[in-house]
């Protein structure tokens, strides 16, 4: 009997930018947006869409990284690759070449990023305007308090990310959710 597909999930408190993510007997530590985890996503509102979200594929910057153990199907990123986040352009939330009439995100960083990057399936079976785009499992930026919080990403330490990508086939999915604040006392 096959195993069945790895879900790899994703837990933060309410209102938190912070939370963990998990994969199998394994648990880092992620940053999510700036907006919390929602359940109401809309471009540019900083949010983590909450629920169950397959993994496209995977990408890498092939200057500084090799190819990326995954199940995924993986592909290196270019200078010219951007992903269009305009709502009001025809390729909303699609992979585009830069330059590019929309607006758009690089994805060709010089901050890191997205050296290595799994694309989350949230909107995009068909892309619905205004309901966000750019969701990705990607490198965290760390600053003096830690992980910072993302756009509406999810963002692992690098090392942690390469340890997550080695789990996942390509039937993997991503849970990202809510955790239950517990309160102490008699």
């Amino acid at each position: 009997m096959a195993n069945p597909p790895l879900v790899i999930k994703v837990r933060a408190l309410p209102g938190a930018t912070s939370g963990w993510l998990s994969v199998g007997d394994q648990a880092f530590p992620c940053a999510i947006g700036w907006g919390g985890v929602v359940t109401d996503k809309r471009e540019g509102d900083g949010g983590t869409p909450a629920g169950a979200f397959a993994l496209r594929e995977a990408f890498y910057r092939p200057d500084r990284e090799g190819v990326p153990a995954t199940g995924l199907r993986v592909s290196p990123i270019r200078p010219d690759d951007g992903w269009c986040d305009d709502a009001a352009d025809p390729q909303y939330n699609r992979p585009v070449r830069m330059p590019h009439a929309g607006r758009c995100e690089t994805l060709w960083r010089d901050d890191g990023l997205y050296d290595l990057l799994a694309v989350i399936g949230w909107n995009d079976d068909p892309p619905a305007a205004g309901l966000g785009s750019a969701i990705f499992l990607h490198v965290a930026h760390e600053g003096g308090a830690g992980l910072e919080p993302t756009e509406g990403c999810v963002a692992l330490r690098k090392d942690d990310l390469k340890t997550v990508f080695a789990r996942i086939g390509e039937a993997a999915t991503i849970e990202i959710g809510f955790d239950v604040p517990t309160s102490k006392g008699a």
